[in-house]
């Protein structure tokens, strides 16, 4: 037998070893199985930023929904899984996330498409009535639209996907999804997302935050991102007496949410024309609101029996919350009635379901002897 051939025959019989490898991890799990959740989450997270309130004018239109993921998903589902992986990487909890989240909405807002700063954004008809009643001149900036960019961007494209994901698979709620790779190639797409976003709104919004503008946004990211690292990590101890059920959990999230709009549409209803809900006691009702309810979950989570079907319990108030409020927009150009219903109700039974088979697993792996 010749040099060459047993050198053929020692690698193909190493090719099993190569290949397993490359496509098995210590777990045990494939590479298929274990970037799936960070899949999911990369695609789940920009539907829940942008699709599921149904605004825009690609509202009914599967063609431009499917193409427009090309630069939403490493916008928001880049964003979502770096977050995710950096805070259980670091062996850290929900405050963390939250903050991180934070920075990341200061950014987008602030810094990628300006949103924040700009007085006339997209020539929505709607900007000066949520701008003016709380503009504040020295910022250049409306408190009501920087509470509901921050705070939506927090809990709807960040808190509400993560916490959803992670439901579906249990056992590695807290594990690292991607290896140095994967994280390499979601923040090189996170960033052009980024930049490209930034260059099509200077050109087409002919818009540009000022130099301090865009100093104090950055400085309140990197303050965001310092304070997740400079809090202590999450206790572990359960206190008594026992965590609410998961459905009071969620009525909570979603009856607190939601107030605001119902208040809105009640006024409406009644025929008073008043600015209350994007006015200073609007701003003041939201910040109350997320307030309360985050000193309540902060309380809850620490009690004993506090689990995934809590924290599903929560994204699922979210989620739903925006799915009825949604019904409620009006889409930006001409987008025909029917094609929103069809928007609106097909993320809707989406959302459903999704909620109903995380609930199964969440379910399963608590009748699951440990």
């Amino acid at each position: 037998m010749s040099g060459s051939t047993r050198a053929l025959r020692a690698a193909a019989r190493g090719v099993p070893i190569i290949l397993g490898s490359v496509n098995t991890h210590p777990s045990g799990l494939s590479t298929r199985r274990r970037i799936a959740p960070a899949l999911a989450l990369f695609f789940l997270s920009p539907v829940c930023a942008e699709y599921l309130y149904g605004y825009d004018t690609s509202t009914g239109h599967l063609g431009e929904l499917l193409a427009g993921l090309l630069i939403l998903a490493p916008l928001y589902g880049g964003a979502a899984v770096l977050i995710r992986e950096t805070a259980r990487r670091a062996g850290r909890g929900w405050p963390s996330m939250f903050l991180l989240a934070f920075g990341f909405a200061v950014a987008e807002a602030g810094l990628v498409d300006q949103a924040l700063f700009n007085d006339s954004y997209r020539d929505i008809a709607t900007w000066d009535k949520d701008l003016k009643p709380t503009y504040i001149p020295a910022l250049g900036i409306g408190a009501y639209n920087a509470v509901t960019f921050l705070v939506g961007h927090v809990i709807s494209s960040i808190g509400a996907p993560i916490a959803l994901v992670e439901t579906f698979v249990p056992e590695r709620r807290t594990a690292p999804w991607l290896g140095q790779w994967g994280l390499a190639v979601t923040a090189f797409l996170y960033l052009a997302s980024s930049a490209l976003i930034f260059f099509d709104h200077v050109e087409t919004e002919q818009f540009l935050a000022s130099p301090g503008q865009l100093i104090g946004a950055s400085a309140v990211m990197i303050a965001a991102f310092a304070a997740a690292f400079a809090i202590g990590r999450p206790a572990h101890a359960p206190e008594t007496p026992a965590a609410p059920c998961p459905w009071i959990v969620g009525a909570v999230a979603f009856g607190a949410l939601s107030l605001p709009t119902l208040l809105e549409a009640a006024f409406e209803v009644m025929g008073l024309r008043t600015t209350f809900i994007v006015d200073w006691r609007g701003v003041a009702l939201i910040l109350t609101l997320v307030t309360a309810v985050a000193r309540l979950v902060r309380r809850w989570s620490r009690r004993e029996g506090w689990g995934a079907l809590h924290r599903l319990a929560l994204a699922g108030g979210v989620l739903l919350t925006n799915v009825w409020i949604a019904f409620l927009a009006t889409p930006l150009g001409q987008v025909t009635l029917y094609a929103k219903l069809a928007h609106n109700g097909t993320l809707a039974l989406g959302v459903l379901l999704l909620l109903v088979l995380a609930a199964r697993a969440a379910r399963r792996n608590e009748a699951t002897p440990a």
